[in-house]
């Protein structure tokens, strides 16, 4: 692969995104010539530089090496693409250049699915790294430990394999896990049936797939082992619950193998490890190897993460932005909170919003009087239809904030002892969350 060879200089324009970032890192970790843009400062950009690679902040630099890769949130229309394109550059997608990556190793590993493919792909890294096999993983998410990038060797990678703009497409993988097939990205799909047929594509590319028994339209994909808590080869039995920390014995066609005890909040994340325990079992792992490796997880940033307090409340932020991940989440607030679980929700581009409209106001009208802050566009132009506004008018007792001052002020009202504020969205509200809570 070229990119391997240090002769040849990358360009990222969009290098502080969480993919980006650790594809960079990854490359300059190999001796490649590694820099890029961004539009702002991040967590991420500052990460870059203490690993030596120069980031830029804004659009104006002129790009001078040979390729110049660029993520699906930036539109070719962006000054640095534009130009480096009429320069004659080559230009590749992000998921162009991890599919070229993934090949350079001898086993690929692929987390897919709407939900859970940080957490699961953070669980396989943590028992590839447990038991002592060289690996690299390229998270899509930041675990508390590892990072969104880690690498003791190149004998197994693993990765998230993101569905958007069908970029899964260009992983071939020897275990690919499907966690779940539901609708989403509706700007990229027209239906459930031409989500699910990308998915097939996704899974016939592999060698040997993983899918959830539990799920509907996964279950129907041709895969080689499957996982449940009603279904499935492997299966997470007599289940003992302790502060939304599970634990539970996993079964092998009906057969006890070993009992793992999660300390990662909340009980969705069952079907993530039983997801990586089938992945890890393919690859050879052994039971104790793989339990050793999942007992080690503690979580992921922004997965029912404490940010702070405010007004003598905690708060509690999640990347939940869809319908399904919004219920699993409240859930989990509701058995833990002795009070009131408080919601604010800021809704993840226009299109989603309006296409999952009665989904959103359905599981949020759970919550008592919750906050629908202004949505994040993200790659979006403003559409009416799928504003939080419009979210905001179909739940009758939500109240509707667009400034970080409005929103503190509605934080504080009515808060007591006992309750706590659950912050959901993959936008900017965990920062502007992290700005109002007191540490």
């Amino acid at each position: 692969m070229d990119c391997i060879n240090s002769c040849i200089s990358y360009y990222f324009v969009g290098i502080g995104g969480v993919s980006m970032s650790a594809l960079a890192m990854l490359l300059g970790g190999l001796g490649v010539r590694v820099r890029g843009s961004d539009a702002a400062e991040g967590r991420f950009t500052k990460l870059l530089r203490e690993r030596g690679i120069p980031v830029h902040i804004g659009e104006e630099e002129e790009i001078s090496e040979d390729t110049v890769v660029y993520t699906g949130a930036v539109d070719l229309s962006h000054p640095q693409l534009a130009r480096a394109a009429k320069a004659g550059k080559r230009l590749i997608a992000r998921s162009e250049l991890l599919g070229s990556v993934a090949k350079e190793y001898s086993h690929v590993l692929s987390v897919a699915g709407c939900h859970g493919k940080t957490t699961s792909s953070c669980m396989l890294a943590h028992i590839f790294r447990t038991c002592g096999a060289p690996f690299t993983c390229h998270i899509g998410g930041e675990d508390y430990e590892l990072g969104n990038f880690f690498s003791t060797g190149k004998e197994y990678f693993i990765t998230e394999a993101c569905e958007f703009k069908r970029s899964f497409l260009a992983l071939h993988s020897e275990i690919a896990v499907i966690l779940n097939c539901d609708l989403d990205h509706t700007d990229c799909y027209r239906d459930e049936e031409d989500l699910l047929a990308a998915y097939r594509t996704f899974a016939g590319q592999a060698k040997e797939v993983v899918v959830n028994a539990d799920d509907v339209h996964a279950r129907t994909i041709p895969h080689t082992l499957s996982f449940g808590l009603y279904g499935g080869d492997i299966r997470a039995e007599r289940l003992a619950e302790d502060g939304e920390r599970y634990a539970f014995t996993v079964t092998e066609g009906g057969t006890p193998v070993v009992r793992i005890a999660l300390n990662a909040v909340g009980k969705v994340h069952i079907y993530n490890a039983l997801a990586a325990f089938a992945a890890a079992r393919l690859a050879g792992r052994t039971g104790e190897e793989i339990k050793c490796g999942l007992e080690a997880f503690r979580g992921v940033r922004r997965r029912f993460e404490y940010i702070g307090t405010l007004g003598g409340v905690p708060v509690v932020c999640d990347y939940a932005h869809h319908p399904k991940e919004i219920a699993a989440t409240l859930s989990t607030a509701e058995k833990l909170c002795r009070g009131t679980v408080h919601v604010v929700f800021q809704p993840h581009t226009y299109t989603r919003t309006r296409d999952l409209l009665g989904e959103f106001s359905e599981v949020l009208k759970r919550a008592e009087s919750p906050i629908v802050y202004a949505t994040y566009s993200a790659r979006e132009s403003f559409d009416p239809a799928g504003s939080a506004a419009m979210l905001a008018s179909r739940i009758p007792e939500a109240r509707y904030c667009q400034t970080p001052r409005q929103l503190k002020k509605r934080m504080l009202e009515g808060l007591k002892g006992g309750d706590l504020i659950l912050v959901l969205g993959a936008g900017d509200i965990y920062d502007i969350a992290k700005g109002i809570a007191e540490p």
